[in-house]
């Protein structure tokens, strides 16, 4: 028993050896340089572009499978003879696989008030193609490659964007353009063209761009070099929307405060097919968003339509706030439940103090609620 308490502890240690030997011989090797790959040739040679520079003529290892030999592809060179060793597997960039959404948003139509008939617009123009593309092909039509969201700012458009994500199976891409503003020449071209490749990749999937006017205004002879970049940035989300690789199954939402700033190229047909203006709400709508924001409050005597009346003007977003004010109003009172009058009060508080600038000594009337939309 002793004899064979020792023979394997012997092999044990043997074991541990051979592992640390393996590992010393892995930080002595020598390291492998990144090609890419741009033709094989007849006898068995390959034309590649060292990352160091030059094209090399190499010899292919024989460990190296040439069947999955394609021009574009990523491998590893010996830093010796420079022959490929191995094939690379094709990297995503971190930062683009950064804005798909994993989890999705918990909003769904029911959520949105007042926007029923853009919903059916959105919901024709991006879930019917990616749910039943067949419906196209039969009647011989292209399907819409994207839709631009506009209107004044608190009225719902990415709120609508998220209720998209919520209720397709699609993998969305979220991103807002500021984050395609990059200091380096090229790098938001190249980010752009990335975020297509990955979204084709993961189809059907929907790219979410928020606030484009940050990227697509109107394009100048003159100008800044930062404002050049722009531009460039702005010339590939041009070509990937409507380029030679298609867009079957990617479609495109994008939002914007400022549609008078966006460049024409960006809003003709075959580029963003629908241009879907989101208003501020009726008081037909008042009253849904004021139902969806209250549903969970705890209320007492409070008339919704009588709110929607005197909120006349006022966004989803103030109404948003108002709900939110009227529960602060009722902490302060020391109730558990909200009342009429805690939503008088948030009214007067929310609007009244938006339009306190234009209140005296100004040329325009401040009215209480009523938004002036250019």
């Amino acid at each position: 028993m002793k004899i064979q308490e020792l023979e394997a502890e012997v092999n044990y240690l043997r074991n541990e050896v051979n592992y640390y030997k393996k590992e010393i011989e892995k930080l002595m090797s020598t390291p492998l340089i990144e090609g890419v790959l741009l033709e094989v040739l007849p006898d068995g040679r390959a034309v590649v572009k060292s990352s160091t520079g030059p094209n090399l003529i190499v010899e292919i290892s024989g460990s190296v499978d040439v069947s999955k030999l394609r021009s574009g592809s990523r491998v590893a060179l010996n830093q010796r003879g420079s022959a490929v060793v191995s094939v690379l597997p094709t990297i995503e960039d971190p930062y683009v696989k950064a804005m798909e959404i994993d989890e999705r948003p918990n909003v769904r139509y029911s959520d949105v008030g007042g926007l029923d008939e853009q919903i059916r617009e959105l919901r024709e123009v991006i879930e019917l193609p990616l749910k039943n593309p067949e419906l196209f092909k039969e009647l011989g039509i292209e399907p819409p490659k994207g839709v631009l969201l506009y209107g004044p700012p608190g009225c719902g458009k990415t709120l609508l964007a998220k209720a998209v994500a919520g209720e397709s199976n699609a993998t969305f891409i979220s991103l807002v353009s500021s984050e395609l503003a990059q200091k380096f020449v090229g790098e938001g071209a190249r980010i752009v063209r990335e975020l297509f490749d990955y979204a084709r990749k993961k189809a059907p999937s929907i790219v979410l761009i928020d606030e484009i006017d940050a990227i697509a205004a109107k394009r100048l002879d003159l100008g800044t070099s930062g404002e050049r970049e722009i531009h460039r940035t702005l010339t590939q989300l041009l070509a990937e929307l409507d380029g030679f690789d298609p867009l079957d199954n990617v479609k495109v939402i994008a939002t914007t405060n400022r549609l008078d700033v966006i460049d024409p190229a960006l809003l003709r047909p075959g580029r963003f097919d629908r241009l879907i203006y989101v208003p501020l709400p009726d008081l037909k709508g008042r009253v849904s968003i004021f139902k969806i924001h209250t549903r969970k409050m705890k209320l007492k005597d409070v008339d919704v339509e009588e709110l929607a009346r005197l909120t006349e003007g006022a966004s989803g977003a103030d109404i948003k706030a108002i709900c939110t004010e009227a529960g602060f109003s009722a902490l302060r009172a020391g109730r558990r439940y909200v009342s009429m009058e805690d939503f008088r009060y948030a009214i007067e508080k929310v609007l009244k103090g938006r339009f306190r600038p234009y209140a005296e000594g100004s040329d325009v009337e401040g009215r209480r609620g009523v938004h002036t939309v250019v």
